[in-house]
């Protein structure tokens, strides 16, 4: 790989922990990486591989910060959302990897881009709620998508031009719930709800995944990465995640991107892209895979899916309102405050509440989304 340099947003989560683990193999150097309040993770990290600046942006108490600076006085250590924003503008690194969890995200993606460095993506919210206003600030470069469909889209689609492309297809597991019965859906429990068949990621992807969401926001980022209108945009579940995205030309031919669902993949093509280069971390056996399977999304299983698409083709704000309301209510679910199938209930109140904007900017974006996520978490006092 040819020798870059990353600020790692978001460190200790999933993604981080597998992008240190490409950084390590590749010899890529980190300068920069945060954390919300796991300092401990972060210095074990930090330590490990060698990264000379370490921010904390939710770690607020000060007797805290004095100590965590006096005991490792050989890194600089900040804390606080402006003290990140001060160094994705001053530090020097060659591409920021935002894989920051939520809507938080928005802000720093919008920073790296205003300050002229590659965005490697791993922070769907960003383009949720700010595509309109991230994708006219590329000046010629590209968004580097870290999310597995989003990264087989973009591997798929390469050179060809947008008038050759029929359909762009997501695929998705289909999450725990697959084939669970309809019938016992009003018994579903948070800890049933995050487990996922196939893949190993947080809390919020999870249950976004068995609620099938995921996608809708993905379809989103499928929206403003590859300038495609919804109508040629699809779906469809394929529960061995496998074949993580497909294209499909004009032609008729399709173009899929394959392996064993590892996010190290497209980690690696992010960091190392336009070339490729080895790697022992993904391997996959053709002999060893099962049957490729596809099936429907079902409308009565995954209500948030469809939802979505309906926030997602209305725009301006509406995305931000239910990306945020689905952040609430996934907060509500997992504390046990409201039963599994009264989160879309929830969700849809927020959207049917909010009044049109048509073309929101950043601080109304984030104005917006605080506001819809206090007042869905109020629902239920």
């Amino acid at each position: 790989m040819v020798k870059k340099s990353i600020a790692l947003l978001g460190a200790t989560g999933s993604i981080g922990t597998s992008a240190l683990a490409v950084a390590e193999e590749q010899n890529v150097s980190i300068v920069l990486a945060t954390a919300q309040k796991n300092y401990s993770s972060l210095l074990q990290k930090a330590y490990q591989h060698h990264i000379p600046c370490l921010i904390f942006t939710g770690i607020e108490d000060k007797e805290l910060q004095t100590k965590l600076k006096s005991e490792n006085p050989d890194k600089r250590i900040y804390f606080g959302e402006a003290e990140l924003l001060k160094a994705i503008a001053n530090e020097n690194y060659d591409i920021a990897l935002n894989a920051i969890a939520g809507s938080a995200g928005l802000r720093y993606s919008y920073a790296i881009l205003q300050n002229n460095k590659t965005l490697a993506l791993a922070n769907k919210e960003s383009l949720i709620m700010g595509g309109h206003i991230l994708t006219k600030m590329l000046a010629g470069k590209p968004i580097l998508p870290v999310d597995s469909e989003l990264s087989a889209l973009f591997q798929a689609i390469g050179n060809h031009p947008a008038e050759e492309i029929r359909f762009l297809h997501l695929t998705a597991s289909g999450g725990i719930f697959r084939d669970l019965p309809f019938e016992d859906f009003n018994q579903i429990s948070p800890q049933q709800a995050l487990k996922n068949p196939n893949w190993t990621m947080g809390t919020k992807v999870t249950l976004d995944s068995a609620t099938m969401f995921n996608k809708a926001l993905e379809a989103m980022e499928t929206h403003w990465l590859f300038n495609q209108p919804y109508s040629k945009i699809k779906a469809v579940i394929h529960p061995q995640s496998i074949i993580h995205s497909l294209v499909e030309f004009i032609d008729g031919s399709f173009l899929a991107q394959m392996s064993m669902p590892d996010m190290k993949l497209p980690i690696l093509y992010a960091l190392s892209y336009p070339q490729r280069v080895e790697s022992q971390l993904v391997e996959t056996d053709l002999m060893s895979l099962p049957p490729l399977t596809f099936q429907e999304i079902d409308p009565q299983r995954y209500p948030l899916f469809y939802l979505g698409l309906e926030a997602a083709k209305a725009g301006g704000i509406y995305p931000t309102v239910i990306n945020s309301a689905v952040e609430a209510v996934s907060v509500l679910f997992l504390q046990n405050k409201i039963p599994y199938l009264k989160m879309f209930d929830l969700v849809k109140k927020a959207l049917d509440e909010q009044e049109p904007i048509l073309d929101p900017d950043l601080e109304t974006i984030l104005q917006i989304n605080a506001q819809t996520y206090q007042k869905v978490l109020q629902y239920v006092i």
